[in-house]
């Protein structure tokens, strides 16, 4: 069975996925975190991020590994563990741009098909239903208050506490830095970020994790 989830950044997808994939006994699949490891290594390896080429041509050579025993998995890059770089507010600002050329999106896709091969998949990205997994068995469109999705954004990036931090601040830098990524993600010509014609839509404002797991819990046994 293969579980998509789609929607914006912060609309709690890899949060619900994470409780998914454990409830289920299924695998996940991160492919933001993938084109996040994309992005990451062409900044640290000092590749211009401007010449589509050579960040297609990283993209298509990238060993892009998930590793560990419960979620969310660690990823690597070529052996390195880059787990935490690639959830930085400076990798928030580039990976849209990286996402938005077709030879990556090309390249990584055939990865994440090859990854959903003869596994029980929950899978959470901005094109799972429409164009990873066409056929998915559920698909699911999360949204949620701009406001309220950059709040956890900066709630998700200090997981020990907030003191000395400017919280105010943070969530207004965060929340300009969503709007933006989600003008380019809705507008890219290639696997824009948009529903698919049969997804559920969940609107996660108002609503706890508990809440919205069990209502994909409840949808997913109706269809299993």
């Amino acid at each position: 069975m293969i579980i998509a989830i789609d929607g914006p950044a912060g609309s709690g997808k890899s949060t619900i996925a994470d409780i998914l994939a454990e409830r289920f006994g299924f695998t996940k699949l991160d492919t933001g975190a993938m084109y996040r490891t994309v992005a990451f290594t062409c900044a640290d390896r000092g590749i211009d991020l401007d010449d589509e080429t050579a960040v297609e041509h990283l993209a298509g050579k990238l060993d892009i590994a998930f590793a560990g025993d419960s979620c969310p998995l660690r990823v690597f890059a070529d052996g390195r563990d880059v787990t935490r770089e690639i959830r930085t507010p400076q990798t928030d600002r580039i990976v849209s741009k990286v996402a938005a050329y077709p030879g990556v999106r090309s390249a990584l896709l055939g990865c994440q098909r090859s990854f959903a091969e003869g596994r029980d998949v929950v899978a959470e990205g901005r094109d799972i239903g429409t164009v990873v997994f066409p056929h998915a068995d559920l698909k699911i469109f999360l949204t949620a208050d701009p406001r309220e999705r950059a709040r956890r954004r900066v709630l998700q990036r200090h997981p020990e506490g907030t003191g000395g931090v400017d919280i105010d601040r943070e969530v207004e830098q965060t929340l300009a830095d969503l709007l933006r990524r989600d003008e380019i993600d809705s507008h890219r010509a290639t696997a824009p970020l948009k529903p698919a014609a049969d997804a559920v839509h969940i609107d996660s404002t108002a609503h706890t994790i508990d809440q919205i797991v069990d209502k994909i819990v409840a949808l997913a046994d109706a269809r299993r």
